[in-house]
């Protein structure tokens, strides 16, 4: 293996990224660790979150960091028996989790240590971009619909291919055009179930295609009770509800107080995102950063109040929460056995659609924090290395 160079954010709101050396990868990898040489990778709100307003939310990492969650590539070193050298994989690398805050396992730099139970081979007729958009919206998409309660997830039932026997439940998905809600889409309807959404018109065709068998324009007025209605007129059960973007757990809870649910179990919503868009925070003084989070507080105790009063349960969720540890069975079922068979079958599909910067190498990356920043619909920045 060759020296390593990668994107580094060298400290607390530092631009660009500077691109300049880095440690290889232990060889041999810790035990079921492998090493991906990096060909792809895609941009979440999250890495240019952190690099702009978001560090006090990240205040644990230790600087100079190298960001990014999802890769795709080839495999070039191996301590797991489930992936040998010459793979072409996709991985959700945790370098930015609290419970890894490593640099090793950063996506952002040409060879890349990832664990074995967040990898997933992909197979010849899926390119690398396309894999790269999937890491971090397919692992919190497998978060909040198959963790436990406990976890903040819906704790359905596991995905498979062929898909499962029909569930006889509805799962709704606010928001599913986007990157986590085109996955979770796949996901439901792979372990069985019916899936309403929401989307922008433009965007409908889209989460049909990925199985959705309702959707409803989000900015619609009567969203909530149409989804009700539409819910009761069928005489459909209610799973639960994974709320993506700002003002979707209001929402989401309205829907599940005003639904029937699975007997026996308490109506509850993942709750995917916070009650204010990322690109809210940019350019902001510090009066402005006050007041939003005043709202944001604000917002909190009346979402509290809502939920009690129509007895519905939620818990935020962290997208990387099925890497830890004791999550392991659940990420290898989904990532090494589901994913791959999938994709190899043509059953779930990359998605949303890798929007590639135009040229090549790390140094491309800040130019994808900056696209990403203006905002991007039914697509994934992605840059190949």
């Amino acid at each position: 293996m060759s020296s390593n160079t990668a994107a580094w954010l060298t400290s607390k709101n530092s631009s660009p990224l500077d691109i300049k050396p880095a440690p290889s990868p232990p060889s041999p990898p810790p035990a079921n660790f492998l090493v991906i040489k990096s060909q792809a990778v895609a941009i979440n709100p999250v890495d240019w979150f952190i690099q702009s307003p978001g560090n006090p939310l990240f205040s644990y990492l230790r600087y100079p960091v190298i960001l990014g969650s999802d890769v795709a590539g080839t495999v070039v070193r191996s301590s797991s028996h489930l992936f040998v050298p010459g793979d072409r994989v996709v991985a959700h690398a945790f370098g930015t989790d609290r419970r890894s805050n490593s640099s090793a396992e950063g996506a952002f730099q040409e060879y890349v240590l990832v664990r074995e139970h967040l990898v997933a081979r992909i197979p010849d007729h899926v390119r690398f971009e396309q894999a790269a958009v999937l890491p971090l919206g397919f692992s919190t998409a497998a978060t909040a619909l198959f963790l436990g309660r406990d976890q903040g997830g819906l704790g359905l039932a596991l995905p498979t291919s062929p898909r499962g026997d029909d569930k006889n439940q509805v799962v709704i998905v606010w928001a599913g055009a986007t990157s986590v809600g085109s996955n979770a889409i796949q996901l439901a309807r792979a372990a069985g179930y019916e899936v309403y959404t929401t989307a922008s018109a433009g965007n409908w065709e889209h989460v049909r295609r990925l199985g959705a068998a309702e959707v409803w324009d989000y900015k619609s007025e009567s969203v909530v009770g149409d989804i009700i209605g539409k819910l009761k007129s069928e005489n459909k059960v209610c799973a639960g509800a994974v709320a993506i973007g700002a003002g979707a757990l209001p929402r989401c809870i309205n829907i599940l107080g005003g639904s029937r649910t699975v007997e026996g179990q308490p109506k509850f919503v993942s709750q995917v995102s916070g009650s204010k868009d990322p690109g809210e925070f940019l350019g902001l003084g510090a009066f402005g950063m006050v007041k939003l989070v005043v709202d944001m507080v604000w917002a909190g105790i009346t979402t509290v109040a809502k939920a009690k009063i129509k007895g519905v349960g939620y818990k935020f969720i962290w997208g990387s929460d099925i890497g830890d540890d004791k999550n392991k069975d659940v990420a290898k079922a989904i990532w090494n056995v589901y994913l791959a068979q999938a994709l190899g079958k043509g059953e779930f599909v990359p998605s949303p659609e890798p929007q590639v910067v135009e040229g090549k190498g790390l140094e491309k990356i800040q130019e994808g924090f900056d696209i990403c920043k203006k905002g991007v619909s039914a697509a994934k920045v992605v840059v190949l290395v």
